[in-house]
This record gives structure tokens, sequence and C-alpha cells, in this order.
């Protein structure tokens, strides 16, 4: 199995809503005891290693992370084991979804995996980053460069600790899907 945490690479990123997909892998590391991340130049990304799941952080940009992954994946069947945790501006923060064979619903570095893949059979982990209103709605930013300037903002203070919760939730979900499977894991927690 393969596991993907999308984002930037680079430090001026490191704490941005556009690199939860990271953030979050990087918590799922050290919780599981995975091997330190090793640059691999090959596969332009950092890998980590555990028995037979591989954890991967594309050095690409995030509209680029096919380049990456299509390294590891080579082929439709193969994808099924693939397992993508990433931001996702549809869902409010603090909230997760589990999915498999979807769209990529605008997010330009699933966008460029299921490009360099030739499927959308693979499993992703959206996670929430839109901002909520005092009613508990979503409220994305409207327009693009409202999106952009967003996404690639930092998270405030109480959003880091929001996340962190849902992060414990996310990183169950990875170990049920990992141990019982994707099916088992939507079912728990979608």
């Amino acid at each position: 199995m393969i596991i993907v945490g999308l984002g930037n690479p680079g430090s001026e990123y490191e704490n941005t809503r556009h690199n939860t997909g990271r953030m979050i892998l990087e918590m799922f590391r050290r919780k599981n005891d995975f091997s330190d991340w090793e640059e691999n130049k090959k596969l332009k990304s950092l890998v980590s290693k555990k028995s037979k799941i591989t954890l991967l952080l594309p050095e690409t940009s995030m509209n680029k992370s096919g380049e990456a992954v299509s390294k590891l994946i080579k082929s439709k069947k193969s994808a099924e084991n693939l397992v993508v945790i990433h931001d996702d501006l549809d869902l409010s923060l603090g909230r997760f979804k589990i999915s498999f064979n979807r769209g990529a619903g605008g997010h330009r570095g699933i966008s460029s995996i299921v490009k360099a893949l030739k499927t959308e059979a693979f499993t992703r982990i959206r996670v929430g980053i839109a901002p909520v209103t005092p009613g508990g709605k979503t409220k994305k930013p409207l327009g693009e460069k409202a999106v952009i300037d967003f996404i690639l903002g930092e998270f405030k203070t109480k959003e880091l600790e929001i996340l962190k919760k849902t992060t414990k939730k996310i990183i169950e979900a990875s170990e049920t899907i990992i141990s019982e499977g994707k099916e088992k894991a939507m079912g728990k927690f979608n």
C-alpha cells in the first residue's frame, strides 16, 4: 500500500492549508514509527517505509503530484492500493471524507494524479479546510484569487487545534484502511 500526503515542498508552505495532506501524513508517520523521511530523486519524493507500506511526500509542486505518484503506481490495478490525503475546500474544517473512484472536484493535485495514472480508482481522504459561519455552514472564499490566497495561507492557531483533533480520527481511518480495507473505513468514518 502507498499513502501519499499532498502539498507543496519548501518551508514557506509548511503550515499552509494546501499542505494539509503532508502535515497529516507526517503525524501518521510519527505515530506509527515509520522510518525517517529519505529523499528519493528518482521518485521526486520523500519516502518512508514500514513492512509493506510506503509513505510518499511528493517534492514536486502540488499541481505536478502525478509525476511523483506515477513512478510507483504502474497499473490501474496497483492504483487500488493507493491512498491520497489532501485538503478539500468543499468540506468545512474539522470534517473529512473517505472516497474511492471519484473525480478530482477541482483539486489540481488530484487532477495531476488522475491524469498520470489514467484512472480515478484510488482512495482519497479529503480533509476539510473551509471556514465555517457561526451558524455552522461552510463558507468558501469566492473568486480564484481569494481561493488561492486562502489555501496558500497559514492555519490560524485555533484552526490548527481543530486540525489536530481531526487528524487523530484521520490516522485511525488510515489504520482501518490498511488493516481492514477501504469499505470498512468508509462505513465507520463517513
